[in-house]
């Protein structure tokens, strides 16, 4: 059990929070569920552990509970599955966690209006796999879709691999409910797929981190599953060169479902955990997918664009496929066989890949840091990873140094420091540089209208 910390009012932060919840509160002071919930999957280390957690069942006790810790200014943490990548669920002492990942309930599939009524504990995966019975999918699909939350999704705005032809999670999300710091209840969107009236305070709680509100309740937009898919698979003598077969791609009008890449050391990563060979096959690999009615006529163009630079073949059937697809899924899990893993998350504009390549091989050899590349090269957001030592950490030292380094070399080049991940804790030292002040201002002031005692997921994001 860690020190008891205090809150504004004098009293014990886990003491307070025991007798503020009640017995019908789902309120853990167990060592495990409080280091469990410290962190997520970002390599970031917590100093120290959250007093306790909640673990809500219903928006009835998420409200209950943000009431209650208004009312005792109690810090509260949002928590989903905890995949998050830019340390925005973690959590330290003084600090409860609202845990909502056992709120995880399809509440309504509508076929005929293409959507879905879920909780955000309900993982991407298996929202999928509801929706395909009905011949539709739910096009925002993070490589970590079997793992990850709608909860996450939407706090993080996540993209993925299906994200350039098919948008972020912001264009797939059409009404929420909302829980706000002092427990009251606000409803977003509409179940329309047109609706303008008001301000758009639906896009302005997804990507807010859990510092707006908690998410009890999500309509998402469905889409038709395709009638067919084509998948090329394509190899190069080093990534440079698969980058500018990506941006070939691009420039030939053609918009893929999915455009993959991985680099060598990442590839031979994902051959040491599956037991695939696609390392001999090349240093670097581009994986593109097309679909609709039109996949094998786009696939042709596709080959044309990628042939002068690289290997490239066309998959002869599903199974094939599913195997090229599981390989990229499964490079975040492989590389973290390696040690401990902070996954980085800048974007370029989609011409400028080869560049930023070339500018991350150089970060690593100047740093020191070990640097795996994959990349949504569709959208030009990369994933630069960090592999630490299990006792190394990315917020000090050279790994520190080079994911400054990363946010730089984006910038020079017209991007950004996060596509898909979020600020969270990780990337606060650069937000200043790209936002500037005004903009930094205006969301200083929208957050503290919202929660004016900053209890929401304090010292993230903004």
């Amino acid at each position: 059990m860690s020190t008891k910390s205090m809150n504004a009012s004098g009293i014990p932060v886990a003491d307070g929070a025991a007798a503020m919840l009640g017995a019908a509160a789902r309120f853990s002071v167990d060592q495990g569920d409080r280091l469990a919930a410290s962190t997520d999957r970002s390599g970031f280390v917590a100093e120290s552990i959250p007093d306790g957690v909640v673990f809500a069942q219903d928006a009835g006790e998420v409200a209950e509970v943000l009431r209650r810790a208004s009312a005792h200014r109690i810090p509260v943490v949002p928590r989903g599955a905890g995949t998050g990548l830019a340390g925005a669920s973690s959590s330290r002492q003084g600090e409860i966690v609202l845990d909502v990942s056992g709120m995880d309930s399809i509440l309504r599939i509508d076929p005929e209006e293409q959507l879905a009524v879920v909780q955000p504990g309900v993982l991407n995966a298996e929202l999928n796999a509801a929706a395909a019975e009905y011949g539709l999918f739910y096009a925002p699909d993070p490589a970590s879709t079997a793992i990850c939350s709608i909860g996450g999704n939407i706090a993080t705005n996540a993209g993925g691999m299906r994200c350039a032809k098919y948008g972020v999670t912001r264009e797939a999300v059409l009404a929420l409910r909302v829980i706000l710091a002092d427990g009251r209840e606000l409803r977003t969107g509409r179940e329309t797929i047109k609706g303008v009236s008001g301000y758009d305070l639906n896009a302005l709680m997804i990507g807010s981190e859990g510092t707006l509100g908690i998410v009890v309740e999500a309509t998402l937009r469905l889409r038709p599953l395709p009638v067919q898919t084509a998948t090329v698979a394509a190899f190069f003598p080093n990534v440079e060169q698969a980058a500018r077969a990506a941006s070939a791609v691009v420039a030939a009008r053609i918009q893929p479902s999915m455009m993959e890449l991985m680099d060598g050391q990442t590839l031979e990563a994902v051959d040491a955990a599956l037991g695939t060979d696609y390392r001999s096959r090349g240093a670097s690999f581009l994986l593109v997918q097309t679909d609709g009615h039109g996949a094998f006529l786009e696939q042709d163009v596709v080959m044309d664009a990628v042939s002068p630079f690289g290997i490239c073949e066309r998959a002869v059937d599903d199974e094939q496929a599913a195997a090229l697809v599981t390989a990229r899924r499964e490079a975040i899990p492989s590389l973290e066989k390696l040690g401990r893993v902070s996954i980085g998350d800048i974007g370029v504009p989609r011409g400028k890949l080869a560049d930023v390549v070339s500018g991350l091989e150089a970060i690593a050899e100047r740093t020191g840091v070990r640097i795996f590349t994959i990349a949504h090269a569709s959208d030009g957001n990369l994933h630069p990873m960090i592999v630490m030592d299990p006792e190394e950490s990315v917020t000090e030292g050279p790994p520190k140094v080079a994911l400054g380094e990363m946010f730089h070399l984006a910038k020079s080049l017209g991007g950004t420091l996060t596509g898909e991940h979020g600020i969270g804790l990780l990337k606060r030292d650069w937000l200043q540089e790209e936002l500037g002040n005004v903009s930094l201002e205006v969301m200083h002031t929208i957050r503290a209208a919202l929660d004016p005692l900053g209890i929401l997921n304090p010292g993230k994001a903004i």
